[in-house]
């Protein structure tokens, strides 16, 4: 009787008997597992793929359908409404979001096939209608294609990669476009005669000597012996889900009440470490509080409960939100006047928890030691009627002075106001999705891709909209076609 777990390969020596036989295994039916089968099947190979859920979608679904292209001179949709996206621009972006967790190889490589990859994505049948939508915006609420989805106009950013838009989205009207993506996605999968299993939970790996030949499921009930002449993809997703691998990994998570994701629970991760693969940037994570990202809320000024500024405000929300979960004393403030202020979306949960007819009052009111919020107002009024911000940079249109009365301070709670979060960390593996262990060798027949790896979207302070679905589908395909051979 073969022992199966998570944490350790099962020795084909001990399976008795193989149920199924195939190619290539795929573990997780969102993005990155479907663009994995359609590139292996393409390439000849036969594919089985196996998800938990009763139906395909995994985090992928949950998404907006948005994917961070550029380079090349930039896209079609980008060069019509007059950016023009340089290789080098798009790489270092990519590389100055990755932060200290960045796999430079994969940032070059994406910027440089990210354009093939665009035209990849048509011709599965992923329409785009192919306008620019100018301004700030979570996700467009009608089926606009080209938006400014990431830091790329704000201070340090801008300095170093000249601006272009490059959030891409599926024509969809409203938000939700990742259904739809994976819809069609899906549908290509099983055009190609992809061996589909759902309600199939993963329980282990099973290895010949260092070679990773096949996986074991549960499937109605039973325990069932996959066997992979070829090799197996994780595409499982990350472990926001597990709060035992979070406590221990990522404890900072909980700070804020609001995980995304499907059924994230970590279980790729945990069969890729436990065949020999090595977990990294583990402690790293996305959250944000999207109300802070609609135009003219992003003309407020956030401070601490010091009464300091620590961010320039017209950076991405998420990189926004991550800076406020670094700040002491469990919440920030959101300051506007009433120029700029309009009524919180519910959903936020946010609360007004100060007003005044000056920043003195409302100081009062937020029981600041006397001197402090007045003072950072002061200051920051003063030199945005100069068209500038010397603390950290905040550019135009957004810097603008604070100053017609009243005003309010908007309390962002980390545990009871809207902070979304999911997981970042994950395997790390080569530019072909092969799963490498501590020494930079590839496992022999393991592969993954998505978010259980370490990818293009490493850093919670530099993550920019669309970095994961480009990540999944990008290396879901260079996986699925390693895999093939």
């Amino acid at each position: 009787m073969a022992n199966i777990s998570l944490h350790k390969p099962v020795p084909a020596s001990d399976v008795s008997a193989w149920d199924l036989d195939t190619d290539i295994v795929i573990i997780g039916f969102g993005a990155a597992g479907a663009c994995a089968a359609i590139e292996a099947a393409e390439a000849g190979s036969k594919v089985a793929l196996f998800e938990r859920n009763s139906g395909s979608g995994g985090a992928s679904g949950l998404s907006g359908g948005e994917i961070y292209i550029g380079g090349n001179g930039g896209t079609e949709v980008q060069r019509d409404a007059g950016f023009e996206d340089r290789t080098e621009d798009f790489a270092a972006y990519l590389k100055m979001a990755g932060g200290p967790c960045v796999d430079e190889a994969k940032c070059d490589l994406y910027a440089e096939k990210s354009l093939d990859h665009f035209a990849w994505l048509k011709a599965q049948g992923v329409p785009y209608r192919g306008n620019y939508l100018a301004g700030k915006h979570i996700e467009p609420t009608d089926d606009s294609t080209l938006i400014w989805s990431g830091s790329e106009a704000a201070a340090p950013f801008c300095d170093q990669a000249k601006p272009a838009p490059r959030g891409h989205v599926i024509q969809h009207m409203g938000w939700g476009g990742g259904r739809p993506l994976v819809d069609i996605l899906e549908a290509k999968v099983r055009q190609l005669g992809v061996d589909v299993h759902v309600d199939a939970r993963a329980l282990g790996l099973v290895q010949d000597g260092e070679h990773i030949v096949g996986a074991v499921f549960k499937i109605d009930g039973k325990e069932t012996f996959v066997r992979a002449s070829k090799g197996v993809i994780l595409a499982t997703g990350g472990f926001v889900m597990n709060e035992e691998m979070r406590r221990k990994y990522c404890p900072e998570t909980f700070k804020i009440n609001d995980p995304i994701g499907d059924q994230d629970d970590g279980t790729g991760i945990n069969l890729g470490v436990g065949a020999g693969g090595d977990a990294i940037h583990m402690d790293q994570f996305f959250t944000t509080c999207p109300w802070t990202i609609p135009e003219p809320q992003a003309s407020g000024v956030f401070v601490n409960v010091q009464g300091q500024r620590f961010i320039n405000e017209d950076c991405y929300h998420g990189r926004v939100s991550r800076t406020m979960v670094d700040q002491s004393g469990g919440k920030v403030y959101l300051l506007l006047d009433v120029a700029h202020f309009s009524e919180p979306a519910e959903f936020a949960r946010m609360t007004i928890a100060g007003t005044g007819e000056t920043w003195a009052e409302v100081e009062a009111e937020l029981d600041m030691t006397q001197g402090t919020l007045a003072a950072t107002m002061h200051f920051y009024n003063k030199h945005a009627k100069e068209g500038r911000d010397p603390l950290f940079d905040k550019r135009q249109p957004v810097l603008t002075p604070l100053d017609q009365g009243p005003f309010v301070a908007l309390e962002l709670n980390f545990q009871t106001s809207y902070f979304s979060f999911f997981t970042l960390g994950g395997l790390k593996t080569s530019i072909n999705g092969e799963v490498l262990d501590r020494t930079g060798a590839p496992i022999s027949g393991l592969f993954a891709a998505g978010r259980c790896t370490s990818g293009l979207p490493a850093w919670g302070h530099g993550y920019s909209s669309g970095m994961s679905l480009a990540d999944c589908t990008f290396f879901g395909r260079q996986a699925g076609r390693m895999a093939a051979g």
